[in-house]
């Protein structure tokens, strides 16, 4: 069974390698993570109130009532269909956490099939979990990799896992990482940042601000700009929430 939040599209890609590139977007259910410390208020339908990610709709399984269920790869590439435009768009496989699903045989379909028709193939993961690179269409795939930090107040032990780093940047085409972090945290980052890439294989660093609002993005970005010009990174801005804020579908 495959659990979607949403698919929705076609819009921009907001953030990292590819941002602006018109794209279509499968969002699945389920995450390995919560990052309280990015400190997105929000309340569930119980009434509880709780802090995440900008994705808490998708993370957070009290919302699981909002997500449909897929048996099989061809009734998701069947909803897609009705949104795509005439040309082929990227297709991003995001979340919660889409690596929940990689040992499920109706996920890696989609994956294949997506590939095999020539669209390019964004995986947007926290790299946390264990995978393994097999197949050619597999390889093929840009993994947009969102290592958390200690900013997202996860334990080390459970954000970072540096045999998956290594795989996916020995055996993919294209991959790259993306830290999110603010300007009161920029020392910390850049200890932690260094610390990761001392033990994987080379891979591109983009920086992105921290917020769930453009007023946030606006009052972090230039202290992460600065910081990607004094260390060779790469800045990358989050265009989605800059126009849209936090709006679903877009």
């Amino acid at each position: 069974m495959l659990e979607i939040n949403e698919i929705f599209g076609p819009t921009i890609q907001g953030e990292g390698k590819k941002v602006g590139t018109p794209s279509v977007f499968i969002r699945f259910g389920k995450c390995n993570m919560q990052c309280e410390g990015f400190n997105v208020e929000y309340e569930t339908p119980s009434g509880i109130k709780k802090l995440s990610c900008d994705s808490y709709y998708a993370a957070d399984k009290a919302f699981k009532h909002t997500w449909k269920s897929y048996e099989g790869h061809q009734e998701i590439i069947h909803e897609v269909a009705k949104i795509l435009p005439t040309y082929k768009c990227d297709i991003v496989i995001t979340g919660g956490e889409p690596l929940l699903y990689w040992n499920n045989n109706e996920f890696q379909k989609l994956l294949e099939y997506y590939v095999n028709e020539g669209f390019h193939v964004t995986i947007e993961t926290n790299a946390s979990l264990n995978i393994t690179l097999k197949h050619a269409y597999q390889k093929a795939i840009l993994f947009s990799m969102s290592v958390k930090l200690s900013n997202s107040k996860e334990p080390l032990k459970k954000r970072i896992n540096i045999d998956t780093l290594t795989t996916i940047c020995t055996h993919a085409k294209e991959h790259y990482l993306k830290f999110v972090i603010d300007k009161t945290f920029l020392s910390h980052a850049i200890e932690e940042i260094q610390a990761i890439l001392e033990q994987i294989p080379p891979t591109e660093v983009f920086l992105m601000p921290m917020g769930d609002s453009a007023k946030q993005i606006d009052e972090n970005s230039e202290a992460v700009i600065n910081m990607a010009i004094q260390h060779g990174f790469k800045y990358s801005d989050r265009l989605h929430i800059r126009v849209w804020d936090n709006k679903r579908g877009v």
